[in-house]
Protein backbone atom coordinates (compact mmCIF):
# COMPACT_ATOMS: atom_id res chain seq x y z
CA UNK A 1 0.00 0.00 0.00
CA UNK A 2 1.40 3.30 -0.65
CA UNK A 3 2.33 5.54 2.32
CA UNK A 4 0.87 8.98 1.93
CA UNK A 5 3.02 12.06 2.16
CA UNK A 6 1.00 13.97 4.96
CA UNK A 7 0.93 10.84 7.12
CA UNK A 8 4.14 9.74 8.25
CA UNK A 9 3.71 5.77 8.59
CA UNK A 10 5.80 5.02 11.18
CA UNK A 11 3.84 6.98 13.78
CA UNK A 12 0.57 6.13 12.61
CA UNK A 13 -1.23 7.49 15.42
CA UNK A 14 1.14 10.81 15.91
CA UNK A 15 -0.28 13.11 13.04
CA UNK A 16 -4.07 12.09 14.30
CA UNK A 17 -2.79 13.15 18.16
CA UNK A 18 -1.31 16.35 16.91
CA UNK A 19 -4.24 17.04 14.73
CA UNK A 20 -6.61 16.93 17.43
CA UNK A 21 -4.15 18.90 19.89
CA UNK A 22 -3.86 21.91 17.70
CA UNK A 23 -7.10 22.18 16.06
CA UNK A 24 -8.34 22.50 19.76
CA UNK A 25 -6.05 24.82 21.02
CA UNK A 26 -6.46 27.06 17.31
CA UNK A 27 -9.97 27.07 18.60
CA UNK A 28 -9.29 28.03 21.70
CA UNK A 29 -6.76 30.90 21.01
CA UNK A 30 -9.81 32.41 18.71
CA UNK A 31 -11.94 32.37 21.06
CA UNK A 32 -9.96 33.76 23.72
CA UNK A 33 -8.92 36.97 21.75
CA UNK A 34 -12.81 37.25 20.35
CA UNK A 35 -13.61 37.56 24.03
CA UNK A 36 -10.82 39.82 24.89
CA UNK A 37 -11.88 41.94 22.44
CA UNK A 38 -15.56 41.97 23.40
CA UNK A 39 -13.98 42.41 26.48
CA UNK A 40 -11.94 45.43 25.57
CA UNK A 41 -14.84 46.94 23.71
CA UNK A 42 -16.97 47.01 26.09
CA UNK A 43 -14.71 48.20 28.58
CA UNK A 44 -14.43 51.15 26.03
CA UNK A 45 -17.51 51.97 25.86
CA UNK A 46 -18.63 51.74 29.59
CA UNK A 47 -15.31 52.58 31.03
CA UNK A 48 -16.30 55.54 34.13
CA UNK A 49 -14.95 59.17 32.70
CA UNK A 50 -11.82 60.17 34.95
CA UNK A 51 -12.56 62.24 37.92
CA UNK A 52 -14.20 65.31 36.84
CA UNK A 53 -11.85 68.38 36.62
CA UNK A 54 -13.78 71.51 38.66
CA UNK A 55 -16.89 72.24 36.69
CA UNK A 56 -16.97 75.26 34.65
CA UNK A 57 -18.32 78.50 36.01
CA UNK A 58 -21.11 78.09 33.36
CA UNK A 59 -21.93 74.60 33.97
CA UNK A 60 -22.43 75.09 37.85
CA UNK A 61 -24.42 78.70 37.02
CA UNK A 62 -26.95 76.16 34.93
CA UNK A 63 -28.92 75.81 37.82
CA UNK A 64 -29.49 79.18 38.84
CA UNK A 65 -30.47 80.00 35.43
CA UNK A 66 -33.17 77.34 35.54
CA UNK A 67 -34.07 78.72 38.76
CA UNK A 68 -34.40 82.39 37.22
CA UNK A 69 -37.64 80.58 35.09
CA UNK A 70 -39.11 80.20 38.34
CA UNK A 71 -40.97 83.68 39.96
CA UNK A 72 -41.37 83.26 44.02
CA UNK A 73 -44.33 86.25 44.75
CA UNK A 74 -44.89 86.93 48.22
CA UNK A 75 -48.22 86.73 49.33
CA UNK A 76 -49.92 87.39 52.72
CA UNK A 77 -53.21 85.61 53.15
CA UNK A 78 -56.43 86.47 55.70
CA UNK A 79 -59.13 84.97 56.57
CA UNK A 80 -62.96 86.35 56.75
CA UNK A 81 -62.06 87.75 60.36
CA UNK A 82 -58.78 89.31 59.00
CA UNK A 83 -56.19 87.18 60.83
CA UNK A 84 -53.14 85.51 59.25
CA UNK A 85 -54.18 82.39 57.43
CA UNK A 86 -52.36 79.37 58.41
CA UNK A 87 -53.53 76.83 55.57
CA UNK A 88 -53.07 78.19 52.27
CA UNK A 89 -52.63 75.78 49.78
CA UNK A 90 -51.84 75.40 45.80
CA UNK A 91 -56.01 75.73 45.19
CA UNK A 92 -56.15 78.62 46.96
CA UNK A 93 -54.81 80.77 44.72
CA UNK A 94 -55.21 82.26 41.27
CA UNK A 95 -52.07 84.48 39.87
CA UNK A 96 -52.59 86.36 36.36
CA UNK A 97 -49.85 87.67 34.93
CA UNK A 98 -50.31 90.46 32.42
CA UNK A 99 -53.53 88.76 32.36
CA UNK A 100 -52.82 84.99 31.64
CA UNK A 101 -53.18 82.56 34.45
CA UNK A 102 -49.96 80.88 35.56
CA UNK A 103 -49.81 77.31 36.71
CA UNK A 104 -48.82 77.08 40.13
CA UNK A 105 -46.52 75.02 41.77
CA UNK A 106 -46.04 75.74 45.40
CA UNK A 107 -47.11 77.32 48.59
CA UNK A 108 -44.64 77.41 50.97
CA UNK A 109 -42.97 79.46 54.01
CA UNK A 110 -39.13 80.30 53.79
CA UNK A 111 -37.52 81.76 56.43
CA UNK A 112 -37.34 85.63 55.81
CA UNK A 113 -34.28 87.90 55.43
CA UNK A 114 -35.32 91.39 56.97
CA UNK A 115 -33.49 94.55 56.50
CA UNK A 116 -33.81 96.95 58.83
CA UNK A 117 -33.40 100.93 57.10
CA UNK A 118 -33.51 103.01 60.56
CA UNK A 119 -33.57 107.14 59.82
CA UNK A 120 -31.27 108.83 62.19
CA UNK A 121 -31.38 111.77 60.65
CA UNK A 122 -33.13 115.63 60.46
CA UNK A 123 -34.29 115.52 64.17
CA UNK A 124 -34.57 119.42 64.54
CA UNK A 125 -36.99 119.54 61.83
CA UNK A 126 -39.77 117.86 63.57
CA UNK A 127 -43.18 119.78 64.77
CA UNK A 128 -44.60 120.78 68.04
CA UNK A 129 -41.78 118.62 70.27
CA UNK A 130 -43.36 115.37 68.30
CA UNK A 131 -40.17 114.91 65.69
CA UNK A 132 -38.32 112.11 64.93
CA UNK A 133 -36.26 110.95 67.65
CA UNK A 134 -33.04 108.31 67.46
CA UNK A 135 -34.61 107.45 70.95
CA UNK A 136 -37.35 106.15 69.59
CA UNK A 137 -36.18 104.99 66.13
CA UNK A 138 -34.47 102.37 68.47
CA UNK A 139 -37.42 101.51 70.50
CA UNK A 140 -39.77 100.76 67.10
CA UNK A 141 -36.62 98.92 65.92
CA UNK A 142 -35.68 96.76 68.90
CA UNK A 143 -39.78 95.86 69.18
CA UNK A 144 -39.64 94.78 65.44
CA UNK A 145 -36.26 92.40 66.74
CA UNK A 146 -38.19 90.79 69.23
CA UNK A 147 -41.37 90.17 67.86
CA UNK A 148 -39.26 87.97 64.19
CA UNK A 149 -39.69 84.35 64.55
CA UNK A 150 -36.84 82.61 64.82
CA UNK A 151 -34.04 81.90 62.18
CA UNK A 152 -34.82 85.69 60.37
CA UNK A 153 -31.95 86.53 58.95
CA UNK A 154 -31.39 90.21 60.17
CA UNK A 155 -29.41 93.05 58.59
CA UNK A 156 -29.46 96.62 59.88
CA UNK A 157 -28.71 99.56 57.84
CA UNK A 158 -28.92 103.39 59.51
CA UNK A 159 -28.98 106.65 57.42
CA UNK A 160 -28.27 110.69 58.86
CA UNK A 161 -25.01 112.45 56.90
CA UNK A 162 -24.76 109.41 55.40
CA UNK A 163 -25.58 105.65 54.74
CA UNK A 164 -24.29 103.03 57.00
CA UNK A 165 -24.67 99.40 58.46
CA UNK A 166 -23.88 99.11 61.35
CA UNK A 167 -25.05 95.21 61.41
CA UNK A 168 -24.25 92.83 58.56
CA UNK A 169 -26.88 89.93 57.97
CA UNK A 170 -27.15 87.43 60.93
CA UNK A 171 -29.59 85.21 62.65
CA UNK A 172 -28.33 86.36 65.98
CA UNK A 173 -31.16 88.49 67.29
CA UNK A 174 -28.40 89.27 70.53
CA UNK A 175 -26.16 90.43 68.21
CA UNK A 176 -28.46 93.33 66.41
CA UNK A 177 -29.55 94.24 69.91
CA UNK A 178 -26.10 94.98 70.78
CA UNK A 179 -25.65 97.30 67.36
CA UNK A 180 -28.83 98.77 67.97
CA UNK A 181 -27.96 99.95 71.69
CA UNK A 182 -24.65 100.53 71.07
CA UNK A 183 -23.74 102.15 67.23
CA UNK A 184 -27.14 104.12 66.57
CA UNK A 185 -25.89 107.65 66.30
CA UNK A 186 -27.83 110.72 64.80
CA UNK A 187 -26.94 113.81 62.18
CA UNK A 188 -28.60 117.03 60.65
CA UNK A 189 -29.20 115.46 57.16
CA UNK A 190 -31.19 113.08 55.89
CA UNK A 191 -30.27 110.35 52.76
CA UNK A 192 -33.23 109.22 52.47
CA UNK A 193 -33.34 108.15 48.89
CA UNK A 194 -29.21 107.10 49.27
CA UNK A 195 -30.65 104.53 52.08
CA UNK A 196 -32.87 103.33 49.58
CA UNK A 197 -30.38 102.38 46.66
CA UNK A 198 -28.14 101.01 49.04
CA UNK A 199 -31.12 99.08 50.64
CA UNK A 200 -31.45 97.71 47.51
CA UNK A 201 -28.14 96.32 47.28
CA UNK A 202 -28.32 94.71 50.18
CA UNK A 203 -31.12 92.77 49.68
CA UNK A 204 -29.77 91.58 46.55
CA UNK A 205 -27.66 89.01 48.09
CA UNK A 206 -30.75 87.48 49.91
CA UNK A 207 -32.29 84.91 47.85
CA UNK A 208 -35.48 85.63 45.91
CA UNK A 209 -39.12 85.41 47.61
CA UNK A 210 -38.03 86.04 51.15
CA UNK A 211 -36.46 89.34 50.93
CA UNK A 212 -38.01 92.07 53.55
CA UNK A 213 -37.16 95.91 54.13
CA UNK A 214 -38.59 97.62 57.15
CA UNK A 215 -38.29 101.24 56.76
CA UNK A 216 -38.76 103.23 60.30
CA UNK A 217 -38.44 107.40 58.58
CA UNK A 218 -40.55 110.11 57.46
CA UNK A 219 -38.90 109.36 53.88
CA UNK A 220 -37.94 113.31 54.07
CA UNK A 221 -34.86 113.87 52.10
CA UNK A 222 -31.68 116.31 53.04
CA UNK A 223 -30.42 118.27 49.87
CA UNK A 224 -27.44 117.06 48.17
CA UNK A 225 -27.95 113.59 48.01
CA UNK A 226 -25.94 110.86 45.60
CA UNK A 227 -29.09 110.11 43.44
CA UNK A 228 -32.86 110.71 43.14
CA UNK A 229 -35.41 109.34 44.81
CA UNK A 230 -37.14 108.23 41.71
CA UNK A 231 -34.21 106.04 40.54
CA UNK A 232 -33.98 105.11 44.10
CA UNK A 233 -36.81 103.77 44.52
CA UNK A 234 -36.94 102.32 40.66
CA UNK A 235 -34.20 100.20 42.12
CA UNK A 236 -35.50 99.37 45.32
CA UNK A 237 -38.77 97.89 43.19
CA UNK A 238 -36.40 95.95 40.69
CA UNK A 239 -35.21 94.17 44.03
CA UNK A 240 -38.36 92.12 44.07
CA UNK A 241 -38.68 92.99 47.88
CA UNK A 242 -41.46 93.47 49.95
CA UNK A 243 -41.61 96.95 51.60
CA UNK A 244 -42.86 97.40 55.05
CA UNK A 245 -42.93 101.37 56.22
CA UNK A 246 -43.79 102.39 59.99
CA UNK A 247 -43.75 105.99 59.53
CA UNK A 248 -43.11 109.49 61.20
CA UNK A 249 -45.43 111.29 58.94
CA UNK A 250 -48.75 111.33 60.50
CA UNK A 251 -46.83 111.42 64.29
CA UNK A 252 -45.07 114.79 63.10
CA UNK A 253 -47.89 116.70 61.73
CA UNK A 254 -50.28 116.35 64.83
CA UNK A 255 -50.72 119.77 66.03
CA UNK A 256 -54.35 121.08 68.19
CA UNK A 257 -56.53 123.26 65.81
CA UNK A 258 -55.80 127.29 66.70
CA UNK A 259 -52.81 126.22 68.52
CA UNK A 260 -50.56 129.85 68.82
CA UNK A 261 -46.86 130.38 67.67
CA UNK A 262 -46.07 131.42 70.88
CA UNK A 263 -45.56 129.29 73.93
CA UNK A 264 -46.04 131.19 76.95
CA UNK A 265 -45.17 129.03 81.02
CA UNK A 266 -45.94 130.24 84.04
CA UNK A 267 -48.70 131.96 85.71
CA UNK A 268 -49.48 135.93 85.32
CA UNK A 269 -50.95 137.90 88.14
CA UNK A 270 -54.48 139.47 87.83
CA UNK A 271 -54.05 142.52 89.96
CA UNK A 272 -51.60 145.37 89.78
CA UNK A 273 -47.75 144.55 91.72
CA UNK A 274 -45.60 147.43 92.13
CA UNK A 275 -41.63 146.51 93.07
CA UNK A 276 -38.64 148.95 92.33
CA UNK A 277 -36.65 148.27 89.82
CA UNK A 278 -32.79 148.79 90.31
CA UNK A 279 -32.54 149.15 87.08
CA UNK A 280 -34.72 152.16 86.86
CA UNK A 281 -34.50 155.69 88.29
CA UNK A 282 -34.77 155.49 92.30
CA UNK A 283 -38.49 156.01 93.32
CA UNK A 284 -39.67 154.13 89.82
CA UNK A 285 -41.67 151.46 90.13
CA UNK A 286 -42.86 148.61 87.46
CA UNK A 287 -45.85 146.06 87.29
CA UNK A 288 -43.52 142.75 86.60
CA UNK A 289 -44.92 140.01 84.46
CA UNK A 290 -44.42 136.32 85.51
CA UNK A 291 -43.87 133.62 83.21
CA UNK A 292 -42.13 132.93 80.21
CA UNK A 293 -42.75 133.54 76.28
CA UNK A 294 -41.46 132.21 73.34
CA UNK A 295 -41.88 133.53 69.75
CA UNK A 296 -40.97 131.87 66.39
CA UNK A 297 -38.80 133.88 64.03
CA UNK A 298 -40.18 134.00 60.71
CA UNK A 299 -37.43 132.02 59.30
CA UNK A 300 -38.44 128.87 61.62
CA UNK A 301 -41.95 129.04 60.78
CA UNK A 302 -40.85 128.96 57.19
CA UNK A 303 -38.50 125.96 57.58
CA UNK A 304 -41.63 124.23 59.55
CA UNK A 305 -44.06 125.10 56.47
CA UNK A 306 -41.92 123.63 54.04
CA UNK A 307 -40.97 120.51 56.09
CA UNK A 308 -44.79 120.00 56.45
CA UNK A 309 -45.27 119.76 52.64
CA UNK A 310 -42.40 117.49 52.45
CA UNK A 311 -44.09 115.19 54.87
CA UNK A 312 -47.04 115.34 52.55
CA UNK A 313 -45.52 114.82 49.69
CA UNK A 314 -43.34 111.86 51.58
CA UNK A 315 -46.47 109.97 52.98
CA UNK A 316 -47.59 109.79 49.50
CA UNK A 317 -44.58 108.24 48.28
CA UNK A 318 -43.92 105.62 50.90
CA UNK A 319 -47.78 104.67 51.03
CA UNK A 320 -47.09 103.95 46.90
CA UNK A 321 -43.85 101.85 47.64
CA UNK A 322 -45.34 99.58 50.05
CA UNK A 323 -48.36 98.44 48.23
CA UNK A 324 -45.91 98.26 45.15
CA UNK A 325 -44.35 95.55 46.53
CA UNK A 326 -46.87 93.98 48.86
CA UNK A 327 -46.06 95.45 51.55
CA UNK A 328 -48.21 97.85 54.33
CA UNK A 329 -47.45 101.19 55.65
CA UNK A 330 -47.88 101.65 59.40
CA UNK A 331 -48.97 105.47 60.10
CA UNK A 332 -48.78 105.79 64.04
CA UNK A 333 -49.82 109.07 66.02
CA UNK A 334 -48.19 108.51 68.99
CA UNK A 335 -44.91 107.03 70.13
CA UNK A 336 -46.93 104.24 71.93
CA UNK A 337 -48.78 103.43 68.72
CA UNK A 338 -45.67 103.41 66.51
CA UNK A 339 -43.81 101.15 68.87
CA UNK A 340 -47.01 98.56 68.92
CA UNK A 341 -46.61 98.64 64.82
CA UNK A 342 -43.25 97.36 64.62
CA UNK A 343 -44.86 94.40 66.64
CA UNK A 344 -47.64 93.94 63.95
CA UNK A 345 -44.84 94.42 61.04
CA UNK A 346 -42.78 91.46 62.63
CA UNK A 347 -45.79 89.12 62.55
CA UNK A 348 -46.63 90.05 59.29
CA UNK A 349 -43.06 89.40 57.75
CA UNK A 350 -43.33 85.92 59.52
CA UNK A 351 -47.12 84.83 58.20
CA UNK A 352 -46.25 85.72 54.19
CA UNK A 353 -46.50 82.65 52.12
CA UNK A 354 -44.15 82.21 48.81
CA UNK A 355 -45.91 81.34 45.65
CA UNK A 356 -43.97 79.75 42.98
CA UNK A 357 -44.83 79.32 39.42
CA UNK A 358 -43.04 78.85 36.18
CA UNK A 359 -44.31 81.81 33.75
CA UNK A 360 -46.04 80.57 30.71
CA UNK A 361 -44.25 83.31 28.65
CA UNK A 362 -40.53 82.15 29.65
CA UNK A 363 -38.93 84.82 31.84
CA UNK A 364 -35.55 84.63 28.59
CA UNK A 365 -37.92 85.62 26.08
CA UNK A 366 -38.02 89.53 27.70
CA UNK A 367 -36.37 92.23 26.83
CA UNK A 368 -34.45 93.95 29.14
CA UNK A 369 -35.79 95.58 32.86
CA UNK A 370 -39.59 94.75 31.48
CA UNK A 371 -41.92 94.77 33.89
CA UNK A 372 -45.20 92.35 34.25
CA UNK A 373 -47.86 92.61 36.03
CA UNK A 374 -49.86 90.62 38.54
CA UNK A 375 -52.83 89.87 39.83
CA UNK A 376 -53.18 87.63 42.74
CA UNK A 377 -57.05 86.65 43.78
CA UNK A 378 -58.20 84.10 46.32
CA UNK A 379 -60.35 80.58 44.55
CA UNK A 380 -61.79 79.75 48.68
CA UNK A 381 -64.73 81.68 50.03
CA UNK A 382 -64.15 84.05 52.83
CA UNK A 383 -60.04 84.07 52.42
CA UNK A 384 -58.11 87.84 50.78
CA UNK A 385 -55.00 87.91 49.68
CA UNK A 386 -52.07 90.69 49.17
CA UNK A 387 -48.90 90.96 46.95
CA UNK A 388 -47.17 92.41 44.97
CA UNK A 389 -48.84 94.78 41.59
CA UNK A 390 -46.05 93.05 39.64
CA UNK A 391 -42.30 92.97 38.97
CA UNK A 392 -38.90 93.60 36.80
CA UNK A 393 -37.75 90.31 34.94
CA UNK A 394 -34.29 89.66 36.49
CA UNK A 395 -31.07 90.00 34.04
CA UNK A 396 -30.36 86.80 32.83
CA UNK A 397 -26.86 86.30 35.14
CA UNK A 398 -28.82 86.84 38.00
Amino acid sequence: MPVSASKPPEFPNLYDRQTALIYPRATLIVLLVLVLGISALGQATQRPSPSPSPTPPNEEQEPIKVFTEEVRLPVVALDQYGHYDPTLEVDDVLVLEDGVAQQIRSVRHLPANALLVLDTGGELSGMGGMSKRTGLTRDVAIQLLNNLQDGTLVSVLQFSNSVEVIQPWTDDKRVVLKALKTKMSSGKRSRFSDAVAAAARQLSERPEGSRHVVFITDGVDSPGGKIERAEAIKRLTAARATVHIISYTELVRQRKDGRPSSVSIGQRPSGPITSNDPTLPPGTTRSPSYGVSITFDPAMKRQRKAYESDVKKSQQVLTNVAEETGGRIFLPKSSQEMIAQAGEAAREIGAEYVVTYRPKRPLTSSRQGEYRRIEVAARRTGLSLRSRRGYVVPERNE
